[in-house]
C-alpha cells in the first residue's frame, strides 16, 4: 500500500503584519477588482487614501479568504458574505463573553447580571 503525503503551506501572522492591496490579492489568489468590491461592500476596511495606498491588517487575509469561500462554495454574493461574516463576528464575541462569565463563575465569583 502506497503512503500518501500531503503538503500544507501557510502564512504565519501576528498583530503587526499588514498587507498592500497587491500582497493581499496574491495571498488570496484573486484580482484587484475582487478585493476592491469587498472594500466597497464593507467586508474589508483598509487604511489609506486609495487603492494605491491601502494597507490591510493581517486579520484581513483570513476575512477575505472566508468571504471568498462563502462566495465560491455557497454561491452567496458579496452582500451575503458580508452579512455572514458580521454574524460570525458576533458569534465569536458572544463566545468570548460566555467564556469570561464561565471563568468568573468557576473562580468562585458571582455571575454578572
Amino acid at each position: 500500500m502506497a503512503k500518501r503525503t500531503t503538503v500544507i503551506s501557510g502564512v504565519v501572522l501576528d498583530e503587526s503584519v499588514d498587507f498592500s492591496l497587491g500582497e493581499l490579492c496574491q495571498y488570496c489568489g484573486v484580482g484587484v477588482e475582487v478585493l476592491i468590491d469587498m472594500v466597497d461592500e464593507g467586508l474589508l476596511e483598509p487604511i489609506g487614501s486609495g487603492p494605491d495606498n491601502w494597507r490591510f491588517p493581517g486579520s484581513a487575509l483570513q476575512r477575505a479568504q472566508t468571504a471568498l469561500r462563502l462566495t465560491h462554495d455557497l454561491r452567496v454574493n458579496l452582500a451575503g458574505a458580508a452579512l455572514a461574516l458580521e454574524l460570525l463576528d458576533e458569534l465569536d464575541s458572544l463566545r468570548r463573553q460566555l467564556r469570561l462569565l464561565q471563568d468568573r463563575t468557576d473562580m468562585g465569583g458571582a455571575p454578572l447580571r
